[in-house]
């Protein structure tokens, strides 16, 4: 039996703050007990499982977040898992003009478990990629796989490359010059976690494999590294995929955004 409760702990313990290399062009500042991400194309707000403020201490917290974004006219999201306290965040989050987003599962596997040979179609090759046009082509692909603009991609990735190429692992699935599937990994150094992203298909391209064999390729390059788990925030495409190579649903997550309102055209 997988000790799930021990995932989890070492999960709180070790992911809730991005460790490592901070990316260029992001600032980290700390408010009380959360991690304030800025330069980003949106803020993003993290904090540990319990904040330890509730009631008016806790609408305070949470609205000088939002103001801050506000006087710099951006939008901000606030990443809360299920089991965080306290358990009246959410409702103070939207009370405060926060919108819930679709949930998250938080799945984590062994990376030695899931680093299995990669098995792609015929036709279909694996490369890492890392420079400036393979990314705004990811930025591409990421944009119609979703139906949404997606452009801010190709700086977010580039910025990691250029703080730390060798915490970000870049990976595209190619056939005939054109990305079918495309997915990253950051590895947060002094922990056990590589957190795998990105994972998209093109519609017409799934079912055949090819989430799994980049999942697989990356699995065998974290636990060449020495991290020893893998963490994802699964949509409900993805999560399905991840049980069935061995990862193992250990809470779920949700992102609160706030967006500045429109400005009143004279």
């Amino acid at each position: 039996m997988v000790d799930t409760a021990a995932l989890l702990a070492a999960y709180d313990a070790q992911m809730r703050m991005p460790p490592g290399t901070v990316p260029a062009g992001e600032i980290h500042e700390h408010d009380g007990p959360l991690l304030r991400i800025v330069g980003e194309h949106m803020g993003r707000i993290r904090g540990p499982r319990d904040l330890g403020v509730s009631g008016a201490a806790l609408d305070r917290l949470i609205a000088r977040q939002r103001d801050y974004f506000r006087d710099r006219d951006q939008a901000v999201e606030w990443k809360v898992r299920a089991h965080d306290l306290p358990a009246e965040l959410p409702e103070r989050l939207v009370a405060a003009g926060f919108v819930a987003q679709g949930p998250s599962t938080v799945l984590i596997g062994v990376a030695e478990e899931v680093a299995t040979e990669p098995v792609l179609p015929d036709g279909v090759v694996l490369r890492r990629v890392s420079e400036a046009g393979d990314l705004r082509r990811i930025a591409d692909h990421e944009t119609v796989v979703w139906g949404f603009d997606l452009s801010w991609v190709a700086g977010h990735l580039g910025a990691h490359v250029k703080a730390d190429p060798d915490h970000i692992t870049i990976l595209v699935a190619e056939t005939d010059d054109q990305i079918v599937c495309a997915a990253w990994t950051i590895y947060s150094p002094g922990t056990d976690f590589g957190a795998l992203l990105g994972g998209t298909t093109l519609e017409q391209w799934r079912g055949r494999g090819l989430y799994r064999a980049i999942l697989a390729a990356r699995a065998r390059e974290a636990a060449a590294r020495g991290f020893r788990l893998l963490h994802v925030d699964a949509s409900p495409d993805s999560a399905p995929i991840l049980r069935r190579c061995g990862f193992h649903e250990v809470t779920t997550s949700r992102h609160y955004q706030w967006t500045p309102p429109a400005k009143a055209v004279e």
